[in-house]
């Protein structure tokens, strides 16, 4: 009988490569910003096709500045931390920054990700954008 080592696993090769920042941990395991804004100036979701991971950010704007950005997220740890650390990074800047934001900022500011986890960053952004496009069409009508 052949025997497997654990590191020939890839079970165990993905846990290797799945390795996370502190940031990244504590924005998983204390996460800031859940939940929703309540009466929304703005509302988005982005999915991760690859996974089914979801991710909703709601936006409140005051004289063209997001005051409050909260989120909701059923997905990994990777999905947690990203919506968690980019409500911080876009709470204070205007609608026009906060939408520059993307996902190099988000992975930065977690002290990296796990490559096959990047694309949790996108679904992040993805979100806060169309939060801000539906802030923007509000705005309108």
């Amino acid at each position: 009988m052949i025997e497997r080592s654990e590191a020939a696993r890839p079970e165990a090769r993905r846990e290797q490569q799945d390795l996370y920042s502190a940031a990244a941990v504590d924005h998983f395991t204390s996460p800031r910003n859940v939940g929703g804004v309540e009466e929304p100036d703005g509302k988005g979701s982005d999915t991760n096709p690859a996974c089914g991971d979801r991710t909703t950010i709601t936006v409140r704007l005051r004289d063209g500045r997001v005051t409050e950005a909260r989120f909701r997220t059923f997905g990994c740890v990777a999905a947690i931390a990203s919506a968690s650390v980019l409500t911080e990074l876009a709470a204070g800047r205007t609608a026009a920054e906060a939408r520059a934001l993307g996902p190099g900022d988000v992975i930065s500011a977690l002290g990296g990700l796990p490559e096959r986890k990047e694309g949790c960053a996108l679904m992040a952004v993805g979100a806060l954008r169309a939060a801000l496009v539906d802030a923007q069409v509000r705005a309108r009508a």
